[in-house]
């Protein structure tokens, strides 16, 4: 587990942002079955997340009217029951932080794996996000 002076200012970077932090996994099961659509970020220390993960989210909800319901966070390291959660939730994709999942009406309808995070600016994630919220939301 990650000390929480270390990882509490990247928490802050999405739940300053509207985003839910979900701790357990009860609060997993809740906020993923829930009617609409639900952004889940799998959050996580490393430096993809930091420089084109959170950022890409972020900007992603600043470039469109179009948006998700409802908007959540795991943090992988830290947060280790709702994490696995939400991990068996979005089977058959690898564990994979960052990530980022799209829920609709209870079921995963979009993976954004960590390999397609690394390599990619914050730019193209949000562009990417974009698409998927006018596809889904």
């Amino acid at each position: 587990m990650y000390p929480e002076h270390l990882t509490a200012p990247m928490k802050m970077e999405l739940t300053d942002n509207g985003f839910t932090d979900l701790t357990s996994a009860a609060q997993v099961e809740e906020a993923l079955a829930k009617e609409g659509t639900t952004l889940l970020v799998i959050n996580s220390v490393c430096g993809c997340a930091a420089g084109t993960c959170r950022p890409g989210v972020l900007g992603s909800l600043a470039k469109t009217e179009k948006k998700p319901a409802q908007l959540a966070t795991v943090f992988a390291g830290v947060d280790q029951e709702a994490t696995a959660k939400a991990r068996e939730l979005m089977l058959p994709y690898p564990p994979s932080s960052p990530s980022i999942a799209m829920f609709k009406d209870g079921e995963l309808v979009h993976f954004i794996e960590r390999h397609h995070i690394e390599g990619r600016s914050a730019d193209m994630i949000a562009e990417h996000l974009v698409a998927v919220y006018n596809e889904f939301c």
